[in-house]
């Protein structure tokens, strides 16, 4: 059901809006000042380009969690679900093998949590479009 003024604005949609504006912060430090963050996460610096791609990435994807929460999307809801839970796996195997620095875990865990947010969240909206049964047949 799409989102109007005069709707309040589902869980799940609430949800993805901050996790949305999560995006937006990394993904515009990671273009803008990507050491400084790597830096309070003790990932060494870089001068390669490939942070700041991440950065855009990072705020296109917030891009699109936003504007799917707006609509009240939830079929792009219940793919992020997944996703940030393959992100979650994705970076701690990363870890794991020595690919990447154990703290890059904590980014995949914001991921995770953000997932099991709006897991639950959808459930709650589901619950909440349910017709309610009165007894009366």
């Amino acid at each position: 059901m799409p989102y109007t003024s005069k709707e309040t604005m589902s869980k799940s949609a609430f949800s993805a809006k901050v996790f949305a504006i999560y995006l937006f912060v990394v993904g515009a430090v990671l273009v803008v000042a990507p050491n400084f963050l790597l830096a309070i996460f003790r990932i060494p610096a870089t001068s390669e380009v490939w942070i700041h791609v991440v950065g855009v990435t990072a705020f296109m994807i917030g891009v699109y969690a936003w504007v799917a929460a707006k609509h009240e999307n939830r079929p792009f809801l219940e793919a992020s679900v997944y996703t940030r839970f393959v992100v979650f796996v994705t970076f701690t195997t990363f870890a794991v093998i020595g690919l990447a620095s154990p703290m890059i875990i904590l980014f995949g865990a914001a991921d995770l949590a953000g997932g099991i947010w709006t897991y639950f969240a959808l459930k709650a909206d589901a619950q909440a479009d349910r017709p309610i049964l009165t007894g009366i047949h």
